[in-house]
């Protein structure tokens, strides 16, 4: 019986909160270890993944979220208003990358890896909830870093940054010279 009421408080305290709960917070509320409380989530997990559940249990980042299925999108669409569905184009994707891996980052350090200036790229990835102020960097006239949040995990369905595709070496060397050529082609220009 001891199981079930952990699960039931679980439950209620992911589907109240609505949002991403660490693993501590959930396990002081259950008055159970750490250890414990995670193998209940991970057991509650592997019952909500049943196909004919529509709500599940993902982690992000070392807490975790009760959401809907993404298969079920197309039935609650039918009850709800059409969301407004964010485009990501390739400015947005582009700087939204080089803030993942290169977090926290400032503004300028973005604009000197693109080139180009990024108000309105940073500014969308803001109002898209992908990335946040993460700090202030301790240098003259104290530039905000910016990072990705809990929303950039859960569109990309990752549980941590941990879980980023790696760099592939050669395509890094690529990058790297292609830049070097541009660069030099500009200077000749000049």
């Amino acid at each position: 019986m001891e199981l079930k009421q952990a699960e039931a408080q679980i439950e209620a305290i992911l589907f109240t909160m609505g949002e991403a709960v660490e693993l501590s917070r959930l396990a002081q509320a259950i008055d159970h270890d750490e250890e414990t409380t995670k193998k209940i989530i991970h057991n509650m997990m592997d019952k909500y993944a049943d196909e004919s559940r529509g709500i599940q249990i993902i982690e992000l980042d070392g807490a975790y979220q009760m959401c809907t299925k993404a298969s079920m999108y197309d039935t609650i669409i039918k009850i709800t208003r059409i969301p407004k569905k964010h485009v990501l184009t390739d400015v947005l994707l582009e700087t939204l990358s080089i803030i993942a891996y290169k977090q926290p980052i400032t503004k300028l350090q973005i604009e000197t890896i693109r080139g180009v200036k990024s108000d309105h790229a940073i500014n969308k990835l803001i109002e898209y909830n992908l990335i946040c102020e993460v700090g202030r960097l301790d240098a003259p006239g104290k530039p905000i870093l910016f990072g990705t949040t809990e929303e950039f995990l859960r569109t990309f369905g990752l549980n941590s940054l941990d879980n980023l595709p790696a760099v592939n070496p050669e395509k890094l060397e690529d990058f790297k010279l292609q830049a070097e050529e541009e660069a030099e082609q500009i200077t000749l220009d000049i």
